[in-house]
């Protein structure tokens, strides 16, 4: 039989309330909700702000987001609904807005997998939450006809398809509908790239090469933004007298292995029509493209050029180094932060940027 022992048995540790901060540091409970949330500016006199800091250091404090949102209609959450979060590409565009954003909000990241975008039952759960502002990037038009949302909203990558499709054929005759007063994307903030600018350098590019039949790899996602590359590839290649050729077949998750095989199911079909060159919807997806070249002994950019999005890190020592269409990630998130933050502070609001896209041209199209 054990010896008994004095010991007191384990208790869960208390939590550690506001209260118990406010009569640490000699403050009210007031006090401390506005330095916990970064926001005692012209409210609390930096002597008490520092008492409270070191009550909450000394504590442990943690503020509950939950409650104070409750208590206040909002909290100091902001959610990045991103379709892959996992792609070094929504890595960038997180950098930014965390950037942007500063240390007055939390980032929340709410993602799916393989590329669908969240659906808005789910994002109606995370409103329970009572979230400051919600930045979508990448977003479908179906999933903004379905989103209601009381906080401040932002788009990101997320141009009316209508409007560009006009545009990339006849500039003069873009006419598309306007949204419903109803819809997210009334109400929004919408950041955008000049997808345009950098599809017209990337054709200048690959026709002053020699390139007239090209394979477009596309994104198999729930988001716009792939169905629009491809688009405008196919409309500024017509007036360019060059083709591009799609099918439901070339098309992957944004996966090197899953672009890898898609690829190699398309070439084929593509070879016998006189593909010289690919444009990738992403450069993940032309990282997989060059793997299954090199391992059928296709030169690149010999016999076939390789051509892809984004403009990665990683583009620099892949084999070879690949030509891509520079999107600005980071620059993307902080531009979406500074219009969100406006829209959540009331302040005026200015133009929403248009983040440009720039050809990176390298050996995958010219050769070492």
């Amino acid at each position: 039989m054990p010896a008994a022992t004095n010991e007191p048995s384990p208790r869960s540790p208390r939590r550690v309330t506001a209260a118990m901060v406010a009569e640490r540091a000699g403050t009210s409970v007031a006090a401390v909700s506005l330095v916990a949330n970064g926001k005692e500016a012209g409210h609390v006199s930096a002597q008490n702000a520092e008492r409270v800091r070191q009550a909450i250091a000394d504590l442990g404090y943690v503020v509950d987001h939950a409650a104070s949102a409750l208590a206040s209609g909002s909290s100091n959450l902001v959610v990045f609904v991103t379709p892959d979060a996992s792609n070094p590409y929504f890595g960038a565009v997180i950098r930014g807005l965390r950037a942007g954003l500063g240390d007055a909000y939390q980032l929340l990241v709410s993602v799916t997998g393989e590329g669908d975008v969240p659906t808005v039952s789910a994002l109606s759960r995370l409103a329970a939450l009572r979230p400051a502002g919600v930045v979508v990037d990448a977003p479908s038009e179906a999933f903004l006809d379905e989103l209601r949302l009381d906080a401040a909203l932002v788009l990101l990558d997320a141009p009316r398809l209508p409007d560009v499709a006009a545009e990339a054929v006849e500039p003069s005759s873009a006419t598309a509908a306007a949204p419903s007063a109803s819809s997210a994307r009334y109400r929004a903030a919408s950041v955008d790239f000049d997808l345009l600018g950098g599809v017209r350098q990337l054709l200048d590019h690959l026709h002053v090469l020699g390139h007239r039949q090209i394979g477009y790899l596309g994104g198999r996602t729930a988001t716009d933004t792939f169905l629009l590359r491809r688009l405008l590839l196919e409309r500024e290649a017509a007036v360019r007298g060059m083709r591009v050729h799609v099918d439901d077949r070339a098309e992957s998750i944004i996966d090197v292995d899953a672009a890898s095989a898609a690829f190699v199911d398309s070439w084929p079909r593509w070879r016998d029509v006189g593909v010289t060159a690919i444009v990738c919807a992403t450069d993940t997806h032309a990282y997989g493209v060059l793997q299954s070249a090199r391992l059928m002994g296709m030169p690149v950019p010999g016999e076939l050029a390789v051509a892809g999005f984004d403009d990665l890190a990683s583009s620099v020592i892949s084999d070879p180094p690949l030509t891509s269409v520079r999107l600005p990630g980071e620059a993307l998130g902080r531009a979406g932060a500074a219009q969100l933050l406006a829209r959540i502070e009331g302040r005026e609001i200015e133009a929403a940027p248009v983040i440009g896209a720039d050809l990176i041209v390298r050996a995958s199209t010219i050769g070492r």
